[in-house]
């Protein structure tokens, strides 16, 4: 083995412990949570440069569906770094992140997420979101909530296209 493998196996083992660092942090997170009114869920971001930001579920601390551990963590992240945008980022969540927290990674530009326990492990204390997840793969999802486009055009109503059209003409916006 050449001394460039050996430093490239050596980066490789401290980066898969890092990561078993980082993953041990958001169970140890959701483990705390449980006993502080909060859900069994856990996450930590973790920035290229290895800044962490923690976050964990307050679904029913704080009467907010939209509290989940991925959501708090990247929220966390966004707020102290002034940014949002985290490419580069990697996402440690203790459980499988649900659609909406793939979705809100996604919008953050994470470049990773990493998770310990599945959505079926979840799924075995009554943390079921399998519809959420089959309304995206089934094409009858209208049956579980409907969404849809009222018919209008923009000659019928030119309204409909103002808050884009306004958009589109701000030399302050911030593209994103």
């Amino acid at each position: 083995m050449t001394a460039t493998d050996q430093h490239i196996r050596s980066s490789e083992t401290e980066q898969h412990h890092q990561s078993q660092q980082h993953l041990a942090r958001a169970i140890q997170l959701a483990t705390a949570n449980v006993h502080n009114s909060g859900g069994p869920f856990g996450a930590v971001v973790v920035t290229r440069d290895g800044q962490a930001f923690d976050g964990v579920n307050r679904v029913t601390a704080s009467n907010d569906p939209t509290a989940h551990a991925e959501v708090t963590a990247i929220r966390t992240a966004c707020r102290e770094l002034g940014t949002f945008d985290l490419s580069g980022a990697t996402l440690y969540t203790s459980c499988e992140p649900c659609p909406m927290c793939l979705s809100s990674a996604l919008w953050a530009r994470v470049e990773r997420v990493v998770f310990a326990a599945d959505r079926h492990d979840a799924a075995s204390v009554g943390f079921d979101d399998a519809v959420f997840y089959e309304y995206f793969e089934n094409s009858n999802r209208d049956a579980l909530m409907p969404v849809g486009r009222l018919h209008l055009t923009a000659e019928d109503a030119p309204e409909i296209l103002e808050p884009f059209n306004t958009w589109n003409t701000l030399d302050s916006r911030i593209d994103y």
